[in-house]
């Protein structure tokens, strides 16, 4: 009788260990399909608006020779690249 009593113990602590598991296993994959669902269902953000084009810079050659001037430090600094500066110097010259 002992040794029933014993397996009977052991298949009702398997059992209850196996249903709590498998309930704790339902109750995640639920919450990450309802967030799956909350995600796909929540309004797309919205496409940031264009900046404006940059106003033309005055046409005097002096305040040419002050643009040229920056640009040559923001190259010299290394935040442009070569052809970006060409690029810029070739905009600034034709304005």
């Amino acid at each position: 009788m002992p040794g029933l009593l014993r397996g009977v113990a052991r298949t009702a602590v398997v059992a209850g260990t196996a249903t709590a598991v498998s309930n704790r296993v339902s109750r995640r994959q639920q919450g990450r399909w309802a967030q799956q669902d909350y995600q796909q269902a929540a309004p797309p953000q919205p496409a940031p608006a264009p900046q404006p084009a940059a106003a033309p810079p005055p046409a005097d050659m002096g305040s040419k020779i002050d643009q040229l001037k920056q640009l040559g430090e923001l190259k010299a600094q290394g935040v442009l690249t070569e052809a970006e500066f060409e690029e810029q110097k070739r905009r600034i010259l034709e304005s």
